[in-house]
């Protein structure tokens, strides 16, 4: 059986909601990159019980400046001015993903934990010099996935922990979704390979990719294809395709896409040795685009076939609707992981997802990109190659 770590039992229930609005100090914190998504992250540290939301950071002073005014903080011209005038404790990295390894790395050297927006990085190397840095600095590098904690991503987390599949021997990912030409004509850095770092397994799928390999553990090789199917427009994949195998001998498939229109869902399955199986719909209805648009569906276990348990799975989901009717679900998870990454700071223990952790994820998408490179399984732990001009295996040709 796939065994728990301090990672996976961080859950979200009445108890671990409670603890953290009893907490009293306080940690001074930032944002680095002032896109689409910082507004989540603002909201978030506004709200998170344990984070002074202080200052801000962005290459274009000026967007640093109105984005300031608009959350009553400090706009900085330097990363390291900031953490040094505004005493940040802690950072959120959410610039373009090639720039996560430079930005995180500053910060860190600046002597502030940092916490990245998904993907940690676009390549293994950036990985790997952030999360040494973080070992050089003594300071925290975690990750931001905070789909970990809808409540039915943790209830298979907490049914694999307890045996009720036995042993988990195949999973599955689906997101089908659409991503049209105003979406990506809306920053200059979207459908390229060196400003973006890749297509839908780089910006769209590493939510997904994330739990997959979280619920399923250690993978030992895969094997992926991939295509950009109906937007000839951008120089990345729409579409990717791979089998996994895992270290423990269960199978697994993915299947991502920006090429459906309508969007319709994105699901994890997970399906155990003795017939059980349970899944999630993460997102449904259209996708989600931090900055243009709403979650229109609350998550909910779309399968649930443990004996005995089967007639839970209706009743699951009216609760968890009624939960996002009453929250802004845009922002109360990334709050929950924001809070949790403060106590870490605060309690001097591991986030709920490490920077080493975050590093999974890119190392499965960077598998799939090599294997398509190669026509080939790629065999794992993958290790960075240096100077490829092909992007680490992203262009073809």
């Amino acid at each position: 059986m796939v065994q728990a770590d301090s990672s996976k039992r961080t859950g979200i229930n009445e108890g671990y909601t409670q603890s953290i609005s009893r907490v009293m100090e306080k940690i001074k914190t930032a944002i680095i990159g002032t896109g689409k998504v910082a507004d989540l992250h603002a909201g978030a540290l506004r709200k998170a019980a344990a984070s002074e939301f202080v200052a801000v950071w962005n290459r274009t002073f000026e967007r640093a400046e109105h984005f300031a005014r608009k959350y009553n903080v400090v706009a900085y011209h330097s990363i390291e001015e900031m953490i040094e005038r505004a005493g940040v404790q802690a950072a959120i990295v959410g610039t373009t993903h090639p720039s996560h390894a430079e930005t995180a790395i500053r910060a860190m050297r600046a002597g502030a934990h940092v916490l990245v927006e998904k993907p940690l990085a676009a390549s293994l190397q950036d990985c790997d010099a952030m999360i040494k840095t973080a070992k050089e600095t003594g300071l925290k590098l975690g990750l931001i996935s905070q789909r970990r904690l809808y409540p039915p991503v943790q209830r298979i987390r907490q049914a694999i922990d307890a045996g009720k599949l036995d042993v988990p021997v195949l999973a599955s990912v689906t997101m089908l979704g659409w991503r049209d030409k105003k979406y990506y004509d809306s920053d200059r850095w979207r459908g390229t390979w060196e400003l973006e770092g890749g297509g839908v397994l780089v910006n769209q799928a590493p939510h997904q990719l994330d739990i997959f390999q979280w619920f399923m553990g250690d993978i030992d090789q895969v094997y992926g294809v991939w295509d950009n199917l109906n937007h000839p427009y951008i120089e990345v994949e729409d579409t990717a395709a791979a089998v996994v195998k895992f270290k423990s001998g269960a199978l697994g498939t993915i299947l991502v896409s920006n090429s459906q229109n309508p969007a319709l869902y994105g699901t994890v399955h997970v399906f155990g040795k003795n017939g059980a199986s349970v899944g999630v719909q993460t997102d449904g209805g259209a996708m989600f685009v931090a900055g243009m648009s709403t979650i229109l569906e609350a998550p909910y276990n779309d399968i649930w076939t443990i004996p005995g348990e089967e007639h839970y799975r209706e009743q699951w989901k009216r609760k968890e609707t009624e939960l996002f009717q009453k929250i802004n679900p845009m922002e109360y998870f990334h709050q929950l992981q924001i809070q949790d990454f403060c106590e870490s700071i605060l309690k001097d223990r591991n986030p709920m997802i490490t920077g080493q952790e975050g590093r999974k994820t890119v190392e499965l998408f960077t598998a799939i990109y090599r294997s398509a490179h190669d026509n080939r399984p790629v065999q794992f732990p993958l290790s960075p190659e240096y100077n490829r001009k092909d992007f680490d295996g992203r262009k073809l040709n």
